[in-house]
């Protein structure tokens, strides 16, 4: 601790940005493969969804592959920054749960909800405090699509869970 240090930021630690697209590569690789294998699983209400879903990740995965492997980012790559709040959230997705063999429509909403607002929360907190330029911008970017995610998963999820309806 520095002298002068306040705020959670002081418990948090420093990272790098390779620190950080490494942990964002393996937490949407992690849920490629659980919504991918989700997919034959689910029932016929949701698998669109979980489709979808797996997508999005593998595009994510793409996305922050192709930052890490760019000459512009090679020097910020080592450029430290604060771990954000919601760090140790994101990276417990890393983690996926076992839903079984006929996960319930429920439950898979609740974790897609969960996993998205982690993301959502971690991204917003890393565009904050990323150095300006092309990371930065990917965050941002990221964040917004999460968010757009997150709602459209509640939209759902009130559909199909609350009202009982079809999507």
């Amino acid at each position: 601790m520095t002298e002068g240090s306040h705020g959670p930021e002081v418990f948090r630690g420093k990272t790098t940005v390779k620190e950080i697209l490494e942990v964002a590569i393996g937490f949407e690789r992690a849920a490629l493969k659980f919504y991918s294998e989700l997919v034959p699983k689910v029932s016929k209400r949701i698998r669109f969804l979980v489709e979808e879903l797996a997508e999005e990740e593998m595009e994510h995965v793409r996305l922050f592959s192709e930052l890490a492997a760019r000459p512009d980012i090679v020097s910020a790559i080592a450029t430290e920054i604060n771990r954000t709040a919601a760090d140790s959230q994101f990276s417990d997705c890393l983690h996926v749960p076992n839903l079984g063999d006929h996960p319930d429509d429920q439950a898979v909403l609740q974790y897609a909800m969960g996993r998205e607002h982690a993301a959502m929360l971690h991204y917003t907190e890393l565009a904050r405090t990323a150095p300006e330029g092309p990371v930065r911008d990917t965050f941002i970017f990221l964040a917004k699509e999460e968010t757009e995610h997150k709602t459209e998963l509640e939209k759902i999820y009130y559909e199909l869970i609350h009202r009982g309806g079809g999507v």
